[in-house]
């Protein structure tokens, strides 16, 4: 109890040094997964099949809130592509409604994120991608390779 005592006064402290919000509820994700989706139809090649599949990754929060609340989650992420795809961004700050069931508009809701908080883990989730898709060498554990090269002559040779 002490230690969320203390995350939610530091959550406090940094919202209040950067007094920059983003609308919660997914709707920032949604925006941005929206505008990737856009833009990657101006890209040729496989570049946009990169920046579609990212898009897709940054609709994983609105999807874990809906499954979170129990809702169907396609339904709702639906409703909420119909309302960012309006114009004039009129919908960018529609997100999940947990109340509802449905979507609403998160800054009227007053379900706000610190913005610094949301490049800090949009950020630190692209690194980690990152850093796991450039692995190129494989770490063997030597008595591994001893039982697997036992399996294959027991196939009979096959394993090779």
């Amino acid at each position: 109890a002490e230690r969320s005592l203390h995350d939610a006064i530091m959550i406090v402290r940094r919202a209040m040094k950067n007094a920059s919000v983003v609308a919660g509820g997914g709707a920032i994700d949604l925006e941005l997964s929206s505008f990737l989706r856009n833009y990657a139809r101006s890209i040729p090649g496989k570049a946009q099949l990169f920046i579609n599949s990212f898009a897709k990754a940054l609709e994983i929060i609105p999807r874990q809130l809906c499954d979170n609340a129990g809702f169907d989650a396609t339904d709702v992420l639906n409703k909420l592509r119909q309302k960012h795809a309006l114009p004039n961004g009129e919908g960018r700050n529609y997100g999940v409604d947990v109340n509802t069931g449905g979507v609403s508009d998160m800054y009227a809701a007053f379900v706000w994120e610190p913005s610094l908080v949301k490049i800090n883990a949009i950020t630190a989730a692209s690194e980690a991608a990152c850093l796991i898709l450039s692995v190129d060498e494989t770490v063997r554990n030597p008595k591994s390779e001893g039982a697997e090269q036992g399996m294959a002559a027991g196939m009979g040779g096959r394993g090779n």
